[in-house]
């Protein structure tokens, strides 16, 4: 049986975009785009500071954002709770090779793990929002923040 990895290049599952901005203006920005369209950070890791306060060493910049819109989570778990395991969106923002990247797996992909064609026009609306707010925080001049 061949092993399957999913590659976090192939934009059928991915979504990644680059920037030209620092890492904490992207994140202050994208911060800001989400709340824009309708969603929260539930929760923030940076394993920067996570890893050195455990003593570890790790130089890159690597932050992800637990997101949620509530509205859309409720109607998600309603007609399936058992996609609460993949709640809440997670988006991350890092640095490689002194360039800032910001991505999500697509929540259309995250759905079909469990192959419940009800939530299909959920995912694809909240990918959308979501793909939207990435791509307004990467590039301000198209979006008033």
């Amino acid at each position: 049986m061949e092993n399957k990895f999913l590659d976090l290049n192939d934009t059928t599952y991915i979504n990644k975009v680059r920037n030209n901005m620092d890492f904490d203006n992207v994140t202050d920005n994208l911060k800001n785009s989400l709340q824009h369209h309708q969603f929260g950070v539930l929760w923030e890791l940076n394993f920067k500071d996570k890893l050195h306060e455990k003593g570890y060493d790790f130089e890159s910049n690597f932050k992800i954002l637990e997101v949620c819109n509530p509205k859309q989570a409720k109607n998600v778990l309603d007609k399936n709770l058992v996609m609460g395991f993949l709640l809440p969106c997670k988006i991350v923002i890092y640095e490689e090779k002194s360039q800032v990247f910001v991505g999500l797996i697509k929540p259309t992909k995250l759905m079909n793990i469990l192959s419940d064609d009800s939530l299909s026009d959920i995912a694809l609306q909240v990918e959308k929002e979501l793909i939207s707010a990435i791509n307004e925080a990467c590039n301000p001049l198209s979006f008033e923040l």
